[in-house]
C-alpha cells in the first residue's frame, strides 16, 4: 500500500535509507512493474522490471466489458508484482490503470476485486494524465531543447498524442486506436481469414485515417521528430535493427524513418501470423498485434507530416516513478516563492516579454484592488489575474498571430507548483482572452468551466486587456493607476513621469470589453508623475467612442 506523503518525505530525506519505489501500470496488453531506488536530483535506478502479457482489454470493444479469465490472469500478475516489491522493501507502491479499466462498465469491479483480494488500490487515469506522464518520461530522457516534437504512446486499447515545443506540452490528443482493439475489430488474430485478410486490413488503415482526422489537428509547427512510447516502438526498432543486421546497438533513442516503416509494414503483411513469431526482433505475444500497431505509427507519420521516428524505451510507468519522487522530495508543495520561480522560467523560455509581463501583472492587480469593492470581485482572483497578465504571451513560442490561444494550451498544460489544476484552468482562460474575441459560451475552452467561473473569466480578462494596454508602448512607463468609481463611470487617471500617449491609446482601444462586462464607461488620463496629487483635477470628460482600426491589439476573428 502507498505509505502518506509525509512518510514518503521522511523516508526519502533520511540519511540512513534509501526511498525505494514501485510503479505498476495495468495496461489493455500487458500489466508492467518497475521498481526503483530513486537518487539525488529526482533521478533513479532500475532495481527490477517484470512484464506479464494478459492481454485484460481483448473483450471491452467487442463487448464493453472486461472478461472472466483477463482479470483472473491479471490479478495473479499483480499478486506475484507487490510480493516482487515487498522483497525489495518498496516504501511506497502506486497502480495505476488505463484503457480497458477506465472504458469497461465492469472497471470498477475489477478494481474492488485487486482491492479486496490484493490489497493494491488502483488508480484508473484519463487518457489525458496518461499522455502527460508519458510527455515526463520523454523530458527526462531527450533533450528537446528549441525542437517541436510530438509523442506517441500506443498502448492496447489507446493512443495518446502529445503536441510540444521544447519541454512545454502545447496539445493533448487521446484516441481509441489500440494494437488490441483494432486486431480484434477486425480478426486480424488467430482467427483471421485468410481470403478477408487484405480487405481487412484497407479497411483498418481506413479508419485509422478516419479516427486521426477527427479526434486531432495537424501541428501548427513542423515536428522535427516524432518520440513513439510503447511495445509497438521498442518491436518495430528491433525488427528494423534486425533485418539491417545491427548487432549490440541500444533500441533507445533508435532512429527509424517513415520509409522504412512502410517498408517493415507491407513485408509483415505478406507473412502468416506462425511465421511472424519466429522472426527476429519479434516478441512472440506481439506477433498477432503488431500489424495493427505498425498501421497506427504509419498514419500518425503521414498524419503529422513527419518523416523520423526516435524510440523511447520508457513510458508512462517511468512518469509515474519521477512524480512519485518529486511527491516524496517536496517539490510539489504551495510555496509562494517555488511557484514564483516556476512562473518566471515559463514566462522566460516562451515569451520574451519579462518586464512587460510584470508589468501589466502590476497594473492589473492595481486596478482589481481598487475595483473589487464597488465592482463585488472575488478577493482570491488577484492573484490568478497577476499569474494570467504574467504567463499571457508564452504563446509567442509558437506564433504571433494566434499566441493568445496557444497561451491556454500551454498553461494549461503546465505544471506550476502551488495552484491547483483547476486554478490553472481559470489562468489559461484568463491569459486566453487578453487579446482577440470576446469570452463566447461556444468556445470550448471557456465551456469547460462552470457558469459562474465564466463570469471571472469575463472579468478577469476585461481588466487585463485594460492593464495590457496600458504598457502598449512596452517601455514601462505606466508607474501606477489611480481607480475612480463615480455614478456616470469608470475614471482611471495613470501615473507616469511623461505623458504616455501611445499607453493611454493602447489602453482605449481595449476598453471594450470592460464596458460590455460592467456596463461602465472608461475615460483614461494622465495623472502626471508619481508625485502629483491624487486630486479629481475637475470632472473628467465622458468617454470618447474609439475607432477600430487594423491595430495588432484589435480582436481577431474567430472561427
Amino acid at each position: 500500500m502507498a505509505a502518506a506523503p509525509s512518510e514518503d518525505k521522511q523516508i526519502f530525506l533520511s540519511a540512513d535509507m534509501a526511498c525505494r519505489l514501485a510503479a505498476i501500470d495495468i495496461g489493455s496488453n500487458s500489466v508492467r512493474l518497475l521498481v526503483a531506488e530513486a537518487l539525488r536530483g529526482s533521478t533513479y535506478r532500475i532495481l527490477d522490471e517484470e512484464r506479464e502479457p494478459t492481454r485484460l482489454g481483448r473483450s471491452v470493444s467487442a463487448k464493453g466489458q472486461l472478461d472472466d479469465e483477463s482479470m483472473e490472469r491479471t490479478i495473479t500478475a499483480l499478486q506475484t508484482f507487490k510480493q516482487i516489491a515487498a522483497g525489495y522493501q518498496a516504501t511506497s507502491l502506486r497502480t495505476i490503470a488505463t484503457c480497458a479499466v477506465r472504458e469497461a462498465r465492469n472497471g470498477p469491479e475489477f478494481c474492488r476485486r485487486v482491492r479486496e483480494q490484493v490489497g493494491l488500490e488502483v488508480e484508473v487515469i484519463s487518457g489525458d494524465r496518461e499522455a502527460r506522464l508519458a510527455f515526463s518520461s520523454v523530458q527526462n530522457a531527450f533533450d528537446l531543447s528549441g525542437k517541436n516534437v510530438i509523442v506517441a504512446d500506443i498502448g492496447g486499447g489507446s493512443t495518446e498524442v502529445v503536441f510540444a515545443t521544447g519541454n512545454l506540452i502545447e496539445s493533448i490528443f487521446s484516441t481509441p486506436l489500440g494494437a488490441v482493439r483494432l486486431t480484434e475489430q477486425f480478426g486480424l488474430g488467430e482467427g483471421a481469414v485468410p481470403e478477408a485478410f487484405q480487405r481487412d486490413i484497407v479497411r483498418m488503415e481506413e479508419e485509422i485515417a478516419l479516427c486521426l482526422k477527427k479526434r486531432t489537428t495537424r501541428p501548427l509547427f513542423a515536428p522535427h521528430f516524432l518520440v513513439g512510447c510503447g511495445g509497438t516502438f521498442t518491436t518495430l526498432a528491433e525488427l528494423v535493427m534486425a533485418s539491417k543486421k545491427e548487432i549490440d546497438i541500444p533500441v533507445a533513442g533508435y532512429k527509424v524513418s517513415h520509409a522504412e516503416v512502410r517498408h517493415l509494414l507491407d513485408r509483415l503483411l505478406k507473412i502468416p501470423l506462425r511465421s511472424r513469431r519466429t522472426m527476429a526482433g519479434m516478441t512472440p505475444d506481439r506477433a498477432d498485434i503488431i500489424l495493427a500497431g505498425l498501421s497506427i505509427v504509419d498514419a500518425l507519420m503521414k498524419r503529422f507530416r513527419v518523416n523520423t521516428l526516435v524510440i523511447h524505451t520508457r513510458g508512462v510507468r517511468d512518469g509515474l516513478v519521477r512524480e512519485m519522487i518529486d511527491d516524496a522530495m517536496g517539490t510539489t508543495v504551495d510555496d509562494p516563492a517555488h511557484r514564483d520561480a516556476a512562473i518566471e522560467r515559463l514566462a522566460a523560455a516562451c515569451s520574451g516579454e519579462l518586464e512587460h509581463g510584470r508589468t501589466v501583472a502590476l497594473l492589473a492587480g492595481r486596478l482589481y484592488q481598487q475595483l473589487a469593492t464597488t465592482l463585488d470581485l472575488v478577493a482570491g482572483d488577484k492573484l490568478l489575474l497577476e499569474c494570467a497578465a504574467r504567463l499571457q504571451d508564452v504563446g509567442y513560442v509558437i506564433n504571433y498571430d494566434q499566441h493568445h490561444k496557444h497561451s491556454y494550451h500551454l498553461i494549461r498544460n503546465s505544471r506550476l507548483p502551488g495552484i491547483r489544476a483547476h486554478d490553472l484552468e481559470v489562468i489559461a482562460n484568463v491569459a486566453r482572452y487578453h487579446r482577440g474575441a470576446h469570452p463566447k459560451r461556444k468556445h470550448e475552452n471557456l465551456a469547460r468551466l462552470s457558469t459562474e467561473d465564466q463570469s471571472r473569466v469575463q472579468r478577469m480578462a476585461a481588466i487585463l486587456r485594460l492593464a495590457g494596454g496600458l504598457d502598449r508602448s512596452r517601455s514601462q512607463q505606466v508607474r501606477d493607476v489611480r481607480v475612480r468609481l463615480e455614478h456616470d463611470g469608470v475614471f482611471i487617471d495613470v501615473v507616469a513621469d511623461q505623458e504616455p500617449l501611445v499607453d493611454i491609446w493602447g489602453a482605449e482601444r481595449r476598453t471594450d470589453l470592460f464596458e460590455k462586462v460592467f456596463n461602465l464607461p472608461i475615460t483614461i488620463q494622465w495623472a502626471g508623475g508619481p508625485d502629483a496629487a491624487a486630486s479629481d483635477n475637475g470632472k473628467p470628460a465622458k468617454p470618447r467612442r474609439k475607432r477600430r482600426g487594423d491595430d495588432a491589439d484589435a480582436a481577431v476573428s474567430e472561427s
